[in-house]
């Protein structure tokens, strides 16, 4: 049978278990898979296909005959075996934080860098989340029209913060309405000094505080754009928000652009790009909303207008599923080059 040995390393996993769902939408093709997490889930059965395929441990000799290796289960984990993959002839795709800006390791996204992924030396990493969905979306505006600043706001689904983050979103939610007390442990991450309510709440505080008290996701989105889209020095600043949603990421964005573009105009090149979705017409009230884009690989633009406060600047509103296209489907795009 032609195909690929494919080993998922957190399969257990929000992201893990949407790899498989993605890898079989998109027909890649798989000639066996290898399903790897924790020890503490080596006891468990996934059904893939209608076959049944038992969870194994993650561990360095699990990765013999592999060809590609899906990572998403964290960035200790990639930094111990996702070496120990290559060594063995697999090519990793790592959705964690460990390796984006190693200069050796591509940081890559399909629409803005393919070419990237080509030059890899069995290692690729994958973009976080919200910097996938803003950069898909400033791509064909730079090429349009030249970055000159960026500056976003995010309102980040709990789902970033894996399935226990989504199980203590809804179980607060329950015992606020009545009236009950609820476990705190999740948010703004598990161990802080000190944990906060999510439910009917927003917390402006996603990941570790680093210089000048922005938080590593903030700055995450700030080297990664410059990497992805060869711009060392763009002008670029962060503001990342948990809020109490379950799944999908939004962005509020302005850019200031070099030349000036209308937002009909945006709308046009937008709506020609790849991976994007427009989706904008305020007289209808038709405007994105992560209820609308869970399921869906598109990135979807909206709220498209003038920023009149300074020359040649727009506002829009991005949308995308985070754990689809903000880290499932865009793993297996950036195999998908390769092949």
């Amino acid at each position: 049978m032609a195909g690929y040995n494919v080993a998922i390393v957190g399969v257990t996993g929000n992201v893990g278990q949407v790899l498989i769902e993605v890898l079989l939408e998109r027909k890649f093709p798989v000639k066996g898979w290898k399903l790897l997490a924790s020890a503490r889930s080596v006891d468990k059965v996934i059904r893939i296909d209608g076959k049944d395929y038992p969870v194994e441990e993650a561990k360095p000799g699990a990765f013999s005959g592999i060809d590609y290796a899906f990572f998403s289960a964290g960035g200790d984990i990639s930094k111990e075996l996702a070496p120990e993959a290559v060594r063995k002839g697999a090519v990793v795709v790592d959705n964690s934080s460990a390796f984006r800006m190693d200069p050796d390791v591509p940081l890559v996204l399909p629409e803005v860098n393919p070419e990237a992924a080509k030059g890899h030396k069995g290692l690729i990493a994958n973009p976080n989340c919200s910097t996938i969905q803003m950069v898909v979306a400033l791509q064909p505006l730079h090429l349009a029209a030249g970055l000159k600043r960026v500056v976003v706001a995010t309102y980040q689904s709990v789902s970033g913060s894996g399935k226990e983050a989504i199980d203590e979103l809804l179980e607060q939610s329950r015992a606020v309405l009545d009236g009950q007390e609820f476990v705190k442990e999740r948010i703004p991450y598990k161990g802080a000094a000190k944990n906060h309510q999510i439910a009917f709440n927003m917390v402006p505080h996603i990941d570790v505080f680093e210089e000048d008290d922005y938080t590593k996701e903030e700055m995450k989105m700030v080297r990664e754009t410059r990497k992805i889209m060869g711009i060392p020095g763009l002008h670029i600043t962060a503001t990342t928000v948990r809020v109490p949603v379950v799944n999908g990421h939004s962005e509020a964005i302005n850019v200031e652009l070099q030349a000036p573009l209308s937002p009909e105009k945006a709308r046009d090149i937008l709506g020609k790009a790849p991976g994007i979705a427009v989706l904008d017409q305020p007289a209808e009230l038709l405007y994105p909303m992560p209820i609308d884009t869970e399921g869906r690989d598109e990135v979807f633009i909206g709220r498209i207008r003038v920023d009149r406060s300074v020359p040649h600047g727009l506002n829009m509103w991005v949308v995308a599923d985070n754990i689809r296209k903000g880290a499932a489907t865009n793993s297996i795009q950036i195999a998908e080059l390769l092949i």
